[in-house]
Parts: structure tokens; C-alpha cells; sequence
């Protein structure tokens, strides 16, 4: 489609937006929200006629970009057959969806559990491992998001959680390995690897590993910088758990379903959890879906007894189909490989070669589709851009950062000191490169706040 401008319809939405709409992580009355006309593919534009190429997808969730027309088509064909029915019964488009998810899943996870989204995923993965195990505590990283409602932002390990926290939901948080801004004084990532592991495992000893349920870790930290874990480091918390007999969760609400450049993240690491947590992807967020996948020992917890949770809309079948046929296109499309292909050959050497030319930009780290820029004003120090959770003028370096993206046409995903490069799976190579141009002339920016 091609923007067209309206700006009377889109001074009207606005103005019903202002009036109605309560925004979420949000000061009501200090947000200016863009009033969108429409999307396609990788861009989306407003009623002004001004087109932006979405480095977000959405929340890190539109993999297959937006309106892909056989997903529409199969929204539409679902809503014409059975648009709704209740979680208890067989339905087709659910226990397809369900089928396709357990075939690229790792190990036995072979039995779904659907939610809504991910924090309602997260919420009862937490649930299922404390019932599991007859264990109260669960042990989380800090830099980690794991979901707004109760459960999942008491685990979460970043601001988010604090105006929840009331410090009785049994969450214990810990240091996962990040040897750019290392907690352990590491020179390696061998270092940083094993001295994580370490200090896992002390955390364990004094907190009583007779007490702990579940260790959940998202694979690749995604809002919270996207670091990717050392090499061995996930297959060790895997073998600390396997000692213990604690849970060990993974959580690929956004790394899951192709942002890698594989199906689920835990692929790149060779490892299986107990239960993953997906959401975002699995249907490019065409209609909220989200859910546990499970393992048979886990799964057999409850073939006996009955498991005490569950939504209205578990397993929406419009949902699912939206599920079913996004899965479809990013076989047939092989959208999973175009993101392994991107990174590897545009989106990573891009940013390394940004990297080298803004001083700016401290490191560089990602995978597939799902990069960030840690954004610096001493290279020497590691100082970042603007402080720990900045805003107003704390933020003013960031902020210019911003706008100068969306003068040049790019919507950014930024997150305190940090832009994250996050297009669609199925970006192209022109598409990824008009990014990356974008992101060279607000960089120059970014620059001019660096010492």
C-alpha cells in the first residue's frame, strides 16, 4: 500500500487516543503517541503520509512483517468457520497449532500449554515448576523481562519490577554473564562463563537448593540488551539443575520462533530446558497468543492430578490459526533461514563497521535479527550514553538519538543506553541496508554527547 496523507482522520484518532486510552509503562500526560494509518511487510506510516521502516517489529514480535496475506486469509477463513469455543474441547486449528509448535521445540517439549502472552506464559511455567517440585523459591537474572503481571515482574530483573516488588513472591535474583560490563572483573568470555556458573551455584548453596524450583533465564536477554550467553554457560546452569533438581526454564517469548536465526534460541546452545515460554512470534502477534511448552516428565506431574490453571481464551482458534498458517510461511518462505542469512551477511558486519566509525557505540552483539548497540560516551570507560534508567533531560542523548532516526525514516527500539536493531525475520537485504544507512546518520548524533 502507499501512505496517503489524512491528516483530519488522524488528528482524530489521536484526539480519541488522548481521551480514552490508558498506556501502559507510560506518564499519562507526558506521552505524544503516533496516530498509524496503516502497515505492510517491514514499514508502517501515519496520516501525515510519513513512511518508517520498522526496526521493532512491533515489540520484537512481527516476525513475518505486517498484513503477510496468507496469515489475514487464514484469520479471516477461521473467524468464517469457528471464531471462538472454550479451551476444553478439540479444535482443529488448536491442536494443529499445538502439533507444529511441538515439532520444532527442543528434546520432549511435546506437550502446549496456551496462554494469552508471554507474562501469562511465564506466570505459569513459575506455577508448574513450584508444583512439580513441591519448592517455593525460584531464582531469576537481573538485566532480564519476563512479563508485566504478578508472577513475571517480581522475576523480572529491571525497573519495571520495582514499583511491584513486594518482596515475598519468592524470587531470588542473581548475575548472568555479561562480559561487557562484567559483575565478576572478567577479561574472557571463558572467564565470565565459568565465574557466572560459580556464582549461580554459591546463590544456590545459601539460599538452600532444597527450596528452589525453577531457575528461568531468557536464552538471549532480549529488552534488556540482548546478550548472548558465553559458549557452555547455558549447557552448565542445565547440568546445576540436572544436580539439584530444579527447573530449568527458558524464556523465548521474544528470541523464540526464528529472531535468531532458529527456530528457538536454546538451538544455538544445544540445550534443552523443561519448559519454554513463547509468545510474539508464533504468530507475529497477529492475534495474542502465547504458551508453555512442556516436558513429558513434567507434563506426566498432571496426568493424575488435576493442574490448577487456565485462561478463557486458551488456545483461541483464531489465534492458533494466525499460529498455524505463520508457521506455514516461515517454512515455505524459509523466513527462519533469511534471518540467519541477514545477520550473518548485512545486519552484523553493518553495525561491526558502524561500530568502528562512531565512537558512540561501545560493542555490538546479536544474532540473526535481534542485535543491540551499546551506546557509550567513553569508549575507555564503557560510561554509557545517559545513566541507568535515565529520563528527561538524564535522557537528552538518547532522545536525540531517537528523533534523529525517525527524521531519516527509521523507527528505533531503544532501551535506556541502547538501540536495538530488530526488523522482521523476513527483511531484505535492501530493507536491512536503508536500516543501517538510517541508523549511520543518527549515530553522528549520538556522537556529539561522547567525550
Amino acid at each position: 500500500m502507499t501512505p496517503h496523507a489524512d491528516p483530519q482522520t488522524g488528528a482524530a484518532v489521536k484526539a480519541a487516543d488522548r481521551a480514552h486510552v490508558f498506556h501502559s509503562w507510560s506518564a499519562q500526560g507526558l506521552i505524544d503517541p503516533l496516530a498509524v494509518a496503516g502497515a505492510e511487510g517491514s514499514y508502517f506510516w501515519d496520516y501525515d503520509g510519513n513512511r518508517y521502516l520498522d526496526f521493532t517489529s512491533g515489540l520484537v514480535y512481527t516476525n513475518i512483517g505486517y498484513q503477510h496475506p496468507k496469515v489475514v486469509a487464514a484469520i479471516q477463513e477461521q473467524a468464517g468457520k469457528l471464531a471462538t469455543f472454550a479451551p476444553a474441547f478439540a479444535v482443529e486449528a488448536r491442536s494443529e497449532a499445538a502439533r507444529l509448535i511441538a515439532e520444532r521445540t527442543p528434546g520432549d517439549l511435546d506437550k502446549i500449554f496456551f496462554t494469552n502472552g508471554g507474562a501469562e506464559a511465564v506466570e505459569n511455567a513459575i506455577r508448574m515448576a513450584r508444583l512439580h517440585t513441591g519448592r517455593p523459591k525460584v531464582l531469576s537474572a537481573y538485566r532480564s523481562y519476563h512479563g508485566g503481571t504478578a508472577t513475571a515482574v517480581n522475576i523480572t530483573g529491571d525497573p519495571r519490577r520495582w514499583a511491584s516488588d513486594n518482596g515475598t513472591a519468592g524470587v531470588v535474583h542473581f548475575w548472568a554473564p555479561f562480559l561487557y560490563r562484567s559483575p565478576f572483573h572478567s577479561s574472557t568470555e571463558a572467564e565470565e562463563c565459568a565465574r557466572a556458573l560459580t556464582h549461580l551455584e554459591d546463590t544456590i548453596a545459601f539460599e538452600g537448593p532444597q527450596t528452589i524450583a525453577a531457575i528461568i533465564l531468557e536464552t538471549i536477554p532480549g529488552t534488556a540488551g540482548i546478550m548472548t550467553p558465553p559458549p557452555g554457560y547455558l549447557a552448565g546452569v542445565r547440568e546445576i539443575c540436572d544436580r539439584y533438581g530444579i527447573v530449568f526454564v527458558l524464556d523465548e517469548v521474544m528470541a523464540g520462533f526464528g529472531r535468531t536465526g532458529a527456530w528457538f534460541a536454546a538451538d544455538h546452545f544445544d540445550v534443552v530446558p523443561d519448559l519454554i515460554t513463547f509468545a510474539k512470534g508464533v504468530n507475529s502477534g497477529y492475534v495474542p497468543l502465547g504458551g508453555v511448552a512442556i516436558s513429558a516428565e513434567i507434563a506426566a506431574t498432571f496426568d493424575k492430578r488435576p493442574y490448577p490453571g487456565g485462561l478463557t481464551y486458551s488456545g483461541h482458534p483464531l489465534a492458533c490459526a494466525a499460529a498455524v498458517a505463520t508457521i506455514q510461511v516461515m517454512a515455505d518462505e524459509k523466513v527462519v533461514e533469511n534471518a540467519a542469512l541477514v545477520g550473518e551477511t548485512v545486519l552484523g558486519p553493518g553495525l561491526r563497521e558502524l561500530a568502528e566509525r562512531h565512537p558512540s557505540v561501545g560493542e555490538v552483539r546479536g544474532l540473526g535479527v535481534f542485535w543491540a548497540l551499546e551506546l557509550v560516551r567513553d569508549r575507555g570507560t564503557r560510561e554509557p550514553l545517559v545513566p541507568y534508567n535515565a529520563s528527561g533531560e538524564a535522557n537528552a542523548a538518547m532522545a536525540a538519538f531517537g528523533a534523529a532516526c525517525k527524521k531519516n525514516g527509521l523507527w528505533p527500539f531503544i532501551n535506556m543506553n541502547r538501540t536495538h536493531a530488530v526488523p522482521a525475520c523476513n527483511v531484505s537485504e535492501a530493507e536491512a541496508k536503508e536500516g543501517l544507512a538510517a541508523l549511520d546518520a543518527a549515530l553522528s548524533v549520538a556522537d556529539e554527547w561522547t567525550v
